[in-house]
């Protein structure tokens, strides 16, 4: 199970996105997260299509985007994408 989320550095609501998805992440430990400032990203950003941070993209087993949220995502959706994720 894999979360991608891209931030930028003086952004304060990927703070709080930040700490739902360590609460995910706590909850459910087979959850790989892989963060992307998109300054240092830009291609992957680009390839995506994020248009703002934070923007959090959930996939499921084959690597399909299951779930995109733009802003502060709510820990019941993640967990809620995260159930479907499972195999």
């Amino acid at each position: 199970m894999r979360l991608e989320l891209f931030t930028s550095a003086f952004c304060d609501p990927c703070h709080r996105a930040r700490e739902v998805i360590a609460e995910a992440q706590r909850l459910v430990p087979a959850l790989q997260v892989d963060e992307r400032d998109v300054a240092a990203h830009q291609d992957r950003a680009a390839e995506l299509g994020i248009r703002s941070t934070p923007t959090t993209i959930i996939y499921d087993r084959d690597g399909g985007e299951l779930l995109r949220a733009e802003g502060v995502p709510t820990l019941p959706r993640l967990l809620t994408a995260l159930a479907e994720a499972l195999p």
